[in-house]
């Protein structure tokens, strides 16, 4: 007859790449291997011969291996709690069609379809007006070389691989008849990012208006929904230039799969295909004691007991949030403590955010006393009880170089008195992690993660793992980036949330 184990491997499908899975395995097989579970039609078994003096030793084994495994039932229910019913089977059939396969329940029929998916729409734009164009700097990160295109505006910068380069014609009017000028003698621009500007020598002259006109797609989000009829439905999303969202879905319909249209693609690939794997990220179940209670045990007393405990974020453009249309409310820290005073309502939270764009905690130490952002001022004089840093701009950091770096920040913390939370960061645009996908991403393939894993593991902090959620949306059909306001690096309040997620996993239910 099968063990339990067989059993498990036999129901959990696709749920054994669950963390909380992983780790109750890895326990229960590490013990010793004297004791069998079987199924409940078997007896649990001890090898013989067996000393008496041994019985009670291996009494505790079977007990603690009992546990063990109850602990891992529990933990399968929870991943598989999470999982979306059974995944519709979904692949390509051609460049622009989809199969999709539903297996069949007790209350409900297989049901199959071929999905024709919507090609990517191509807007025009007639003389566009800019007052001026600054002069190209070639030199210069591809997103910031020259003047937006308004169409391909995202956030402050411009959304890559929407502009169609052998549409742009650029004129000194508004008419056809107007003189128009010529690439790479009287302006430029970067192919992909659509950034423009003129070129010294040219006939654009500085401060004169340009007038440009081109084509362009934007990005969506499709989705294929099983009806509450049920029946296949293909639904197109919203076509937008930054943070496309998928169409709405009512409770009786079921979100098969989602299908990514980032701007101007030639057909379809298995990179463009989502199927919905889970409804959320599977939340492990809580520990005996919580990371709170074993890492920042202080500031946890404080939220219990009501005294003031005072919270310093600390960060880089993500903390900052001045990209933000209501940062008061969208902030990841603002979500985070009004989640955490819901959890505890006597608390008494002062939330202190000290945030610098575009750096790292090694600028932080860099500054001089009296200059804007100087550590010791900003960071250590503040007497925070508690200290939440984001870095994603420290992911140039090798582990090595993160165990020096924190190593010194943790030795700082420790001296006033303050207990520390370290982020790990969100995912950003896939070619700078080194990536040529947003789909079955687990893995964060960057060292300082890595880095950040292996130091909260030796050391006296807590890790809220929002990089290992990141990792996982593309199971509920997101891809990661679709969250990024920048179609780079910036998390739009959704993103954000996320780190509110990782850090409430770190405290107790109250």
């Amino acid at each position: 007859m099968p063990t339990l184990l067989s059993w498990f491997a036999l129901s959990a499908k696709g749920s054994w790449r669950s963390p909380l899975i992983f780790a109750f395995l890895r326990l229960y097989l590490t013990l010793p291997p004297g004791l069998a579970f079987l199924t409940t039609a078997e007896r649990i078994s001890v090898p013989t011969p067996i000393r008496s003096e041994s019985c009670l030793s291996f009494r505790r084994i079977a007990v603690l291996r009992i546990h063990v495994l109850a602990l891992l039932i529990v933990g399968l229910a929870t991943s598989v709690a999470a999982s979306a019913e059974t995944a519709a089977h979904v692949k390509l059939s051609g460049d622009w069609a989809v199969q999709v396969d539903v297996t069949g329940s007790e209350n409900a029929p297989e049901v199959s379809a071929l999905v024709a998916v919507d090609l990517p729409q191509l807007f025009t734009v007639t003389a566009e007006r800019h007052a001026s164009l600054p002069i190209y700097d070639p030199a210069g990160p591809q997103y910031l070389r020259g003047a937006r295109l308004t169409a391909l505006i995202s956030e402050s910068l411009t959304a890559p691989d929407l502009l169609d380069p052998a549409s742009v014609v650029v004129r000194g009017g508004p008419n056809e008849t107007d003189e128009t000028y010529v690439r790479g003698r009287d302006y430029e621009f970067e192919n992909r990012w659509g950034g423009i500007g003129r070129i010294a020598g040219g006939r654009i002259a500085e401060g004169s208006p340009v007038f440009i006109s081109y084509q362009h797609s934007l990005s969506r989000i499709d989705s294929i929904v099983l009806t509450s009829a049920g029946e296949i439905e293909y639904r197109a999303g919203k076509p937008v230039a930054e943070a496309p969202k998928a169409p709405q879905v009512v409770a009786t319909e079921r979100r098969l799969a989602n299908v990514w249209i980032p701007g101007r693609i030639e057909r379809l690939t298995k990179n463009n295909l989502f199927p919905i794997l889970e409804t959320a990220y599977p939340e492990p179940a809580m520990a005996s004691l919580s990371q709170a209670e074993q890492r920042i045990p202080r500031a946890l007393a404080k939220l219990r007991s009501g005294e003031p405990l005072r919270i310093l974020a600390w960060g880089d453009s993500v903390t900052e949030g001045a990209y933000l249309a209501h940062p008061e409310r969208e902030h990841w820290q603002q979500q985070f403590v009004t989640r955490l005073r819901q959890r505890f309502p006597q608390a008494k939270i002062e939330l202190v955010t000290e945030a610098w764009g575009g750096r790292t905690t090694g600028s932080y130490l860099a500054v001089p006393p009296g200059e804007p952002h100087n550590y010791q001022k900003t960071v250590l004089d503040a007497k925070p009880d508690l200290v939440i840093s984001e870095f994603v701009n420290d992911a140039g950091l090798s582990p090595e170089m993160v165990e020096d770096r924190y190593g010194k920040l943790l030795a700082d913390f420790q001296e006033i008195g303050a207990e520390w939370i370290i982020l790990t960061p969100h995912y950003v645009r896939p070619d700078w992690m080194g990536l040529d996908r947003q789909n079955d991403i687990d893995e964060d393939p960057r060292p300082y993660v890595k880095g950040l894993r292996e130091f909260a593991a030796k050391h006296p902090v807590a890790l809220a793992d929002a990089s290992l959620r990141y990792g996982r949306l593309w199971r509920q059909g997101i891809p990661y980036n679709s969250l990024m306001v920048n179609c780079i690096n910036h998390p739009g309040p959704e993103g954000l949330s996320i780190f509110a997620d990782a850090l409430m996993e770190l405290f107790p239910p109250k």
